[in-house]
C-alpha cells in the first residue's frame, strides 16, 4: 500500500503544468486576497443594476453634495440592534460661516431593507429586474454621499466599475493580438521583417502619450456619441499597449526557434504559423499570461488619467476617471471629500492586478525561490 508521502509524489509528477502553477500561486497570500478583490469587482461590473439602489443618472434633488448617510445600530430606545437604520438630513444656516450645511435629523430614521424592490432595470439589457441590494422604502440612503448634481456617489462607482474594466480588457485583448502576431512573427522569421516590425515598435514606444492623446481628442468630432467614443477609447489603447508584450514574445520565440520540436515541426511539413502558433507560443504561454496581467492596471491607469484630464470617455458616460474628474477642483477637496471614494476602486484594482501578477510570475517560473 502507498504511504502517504508516495501519494503527494505521484499526484505532483503527474500534475499538468497548469496544476502546478495553481498549487504554486495559492501559496502567495497577498496574491490571493488580489484575486478575491478582483473577483468582486467582476461581479460589481456584471451586476451594477442590482448592487446599486439608483441608476447612475437618477438625481435627489434635495441632495446636491450631501455627505454620506449615517447609518446606525440602535432601537429608538437606544439598545443595540442587528436591523441597520438610516438617519436622514436636514438644512441649518452654519452661524459662523452663515452656509446652508447638512444635519443629522435623528426625528427621521428609516430602516435599511436588503433585497428590497426599487427602480426597475434591465440585467445585460434584455433580462428585466427591479431588486437592488439595499434601500430605503420612502427617500433616498446615500451610503457615500451625493455629487454636484445630486447623484449617488456610490452607485455611479458601481457603475464606472463595468466602464473601465471593459475598457481595460477589451482594449488588452485587442494588445494581446496584435502584440501576439507582431511579436511571433517578428521572432520566429528574423532579418528585414524582425528589423521592420522592432523599428515600428520604437517608433509607436517614442510617441509622448499625453500629446498624442491630446491630438487624439482634438480630432474626434464632439458629435459623436459615449458609445463611439467609448469604442474608440478602446482600440486606440489597444494598438498603444502592445509593444511590451510583442518584444517580450519576440524573445521568447528567438530562443527556442532552434530547438528539436521546432526542427521536427518544419521537417514534418508544417506551415510556418502553425509552428509559431500550435508549438512555441504554447510552450510559454503561462508567460504571456502573467505579462498580460502586469499589463492591465496600465490599461486601466490610461483611461482614468485621459478622463481625469477630460482627454477620455465623457459624460453621460461612467467611469473613474470621470467621477474623479468632477472632483477635481479646491471645494471638493475641501468640503466634499466623499467625492474621491471612486479613487478607492482605481488603487485597489491596480494594486491588486499587480499583486496577482507577481504571484502569477513566480508560480509560472519553476526556478522561482517562492515556488
Amino acid at each position: 500500500m502507498k504511504t502517504q508521502d508516495e501519494n503527494a509524489k505521484l499526484k505532483y509528477y503527474t500534475a499538468s503544468q497548469w496544476q502546478l502553477i495553481w498549487w504554486r500561486f495559492r501559496k502567495h497570500r497577498l496574491s490571493i486576497i488580489g484575486m478575491t478583490i478582483l473577483g468582486i469587482f467582476i461581479i460589481f461590473a456584471l451586476f451594477p443594476e442590482f448592487f446599486a439602489p439608483y441608476s447612475a443618472t437618477e438625481r435627489n434633488g434635495e441632495s446636491v453634495l450631501c455627505p454620506p448617510s449615517k447609518i446606525v445600530f440602535k432601537n429608538s430606545d437606544g439598545n443595540f440592534s442587528l436591523a441597520p437604520k438610516v438617519y436622514g438630513f436636514k438644512r441649518e444656516r452654519n452661524k459662523e460661516t452663515l452656509k446652508m450645511d447638512y444635519v443629522v435629523d435623528e426625528t427621521n430614521v428609516q430602516p435599511l431593507k436588503f433585497f428590497i424592490k426599487g427602480e426597475k432595470y434591465k440585467l445585460f439589457g434584455f433580462l428585466p429586474g427591479s431588486i437592488h441590494l439595499y434601500g430605503v422604502e420612502k427617500g433616498f440612503v446615500h451610503l457615500w454621499g451625493t455629487d454636484t448634481m445630486a447623484r449617488d456617489i456610490f452607485s455611479r462607482t458601481i457603475f464606472a466599475t463595468r466602464s473601465s474594466l471593459s475598457i481595460g480588457i477589451l482594449g488588452l485583448a485587442i494588445a494581446f493580438i496584435i502584440g501576439l502576431l507582431i511579436g511571433g512573427v517578428s521572432g520566429y522569421f528574423g532579418g528585414w521583417v524582425d528589423n521592420f516590425f522592432q523599428r515600428l515598435t520604437e517608433f509607436i514606444r517614442s510617441i509622448p502619450t499625453y500629446p498624442l492623446w491630446m491630438g487624439v481628442a482634438a480630432a474626434m468630432p464632439r458629435e459623436w456619441g459615449p458609445k463611439t467614443v467609448y469604442f474608440m477609447m478602446t482600440i486606440i489603447l489597444g494598438f498603444i499597449g502592445w509593444t511590451t508584450l510583442a518584444r517580450r514574445i519576440r524573445s521568447q520565440i528567438i530562443s527556442i526557434r532552434e530547438a528539436d520540436f521546432v526542427i521536427a515541426a518544419k521537417l514534418c511539413g508544417a506551415s510556418d504559423m502553425r509552428i509559431i502558433f500550435k508549438h512555441m507560443i504554447p510552450t510559454f504561454i503561462s508567460y504571456v499570461i502573467v505579462d498580460l496581467t502586469i499589463s492591465f492596471p496600465n490599461m486601466i491607469l490610461s483611461e482614468t488619467s485621459l478622463s481625469f484630464l477630460g482627454l477620455g470617455l465623457r459624460p453621460p458616460v461612467t467611469s473613474w476617471g470621470v467621477l474623479l474628474r468632477s472632483a477635481q477642483n479646491l471645494n471638493s477637496i475641501v468640503n466634499s471629500p466623499w467625492m474621491f471614494i471612486p479613487a478607492i476602486f482605481v488603487i485597489l484594482a491596480v494594486l491588486s492586478f499587480s499583486f496577482v501578477g507577481d504571484g502569477l510570475r513566480d508560480a509560472a517560473d519553476p526556478y522561482s525561490e517562492k515556488s
